[in-house]
């Protein structure tokens, strides 16, 4: 049983729909985009995983494809999912071991998924090399991770905006008292920026580079003490179809997010 513990290796996964990442040893040894580049002729041959295919994401030939395996938070594609975990896992050792380690994973999963959804999970999982998988809900992990004391009779709410769902819980005596989870959250914030860039002005972006106004002057109210500069964005002019530039403030991506904003409140 000694030797059985040596070869063990435990890890702890957040299956994200925007970004995964793999703790071990108590560090963070991958945080990788949670996407995959796939050869369409040959659905199980995989082309590049997290940043590597991110750079591919809306720029690929009709030979290539780029999938993202979680959608709202659980499991769209098993396929796609099944090969990025085998894959993310790898990197926890850059250097091949001369024994491939047994993996012990502990799962973060959305308060509200549903018992398809988790046999999804955990068979993924199970595939990519598991040999005991354990499920724990992302509001309980993200309360234990801050430091909340979870057994005391006090209710502590969490809120988890993810990449495709925001988790609002309230948690109590070890468990949780009540929760909702609605899928409104940061790819709909992506969507949203990329409708008003398109409806003010008639600029056509991409997904990645609407991520990438969210991350530099993303904001939810129009007045900040310490506001960000405005930054200059590229785009397709939808009018006359040739490349422009506009810049866009932290005000004007404020005023897009307002109503997905005013749904999670």
């Amino acid at each position: 049983m000694g030797l059985f513990n040596f070869f063990t290796q435990e890890i702890a996964i957040d299956l994200g729909t925007a970004n995964t990442l793999i703790i071990h040893n108590d560090e963070v040894v991958v945080n990788e985009p949670s996407i995959v580049a796939l050869d369409r002729n040959n659905p199980k041959l995989l082309l590049a995983v997290g940043k590597k295919a991110l750079m591919m994401h809306e720029k690929t030939h009709e030979s290539i494809r780029t999938v993202r395996p979680l959608r709202d938070g659980v499991i769209a594609d098993f396929n796609a999912a099944e090969l990025m975990i085998r894959e993310l896992i790898k990197m926890v050792y850059p250097k091949k071991p001369w024994m491939a380690p047994s993996w012990r994973m502990m799962i973060c999963i959305p308060s509200s998924i549903t018992e398809v959804e988790k046999r999804a999970v955990r068979d993924s999982a199970e595939q990519a090399g598991a040999k005991e998988v354990y499920l724990i809900h992302e509001p309980m992990a993200a309360a234990l991770g801050i430091g909340i004391d979870v057994e005391e009779p006090v209710g502590n709410m969490i809120i988890d905006i993810g990449g495709g769902t925001t988790g609002i819980t309230v948690i109590a005596l070890a468990g949780i008292v009540c929760d909702q989870s609605i899928r409104v959250a940061g790819d709909e914030f992506t969507a949203d920026i990329m409708e008003a860039l398109r409806r003010y002005h008639s600029l056509l972006i991409g997904e990645r580079t609407a991520e990438q106004i969210k991350i530099q002057v993303g904001a939810a109210m129009k007045d900040l003490e310490n506001p960000p500069d405005d930054i200059p964005v590229n785009g397709r002019d939808l009018v006359t179809g040739i490349p422009k530039q506009v810049m866009v403030s932290y005000q004007e991506v404020a005023d897009a997010l307002d109503k997905s904003v005013f749904k999670i409140e």
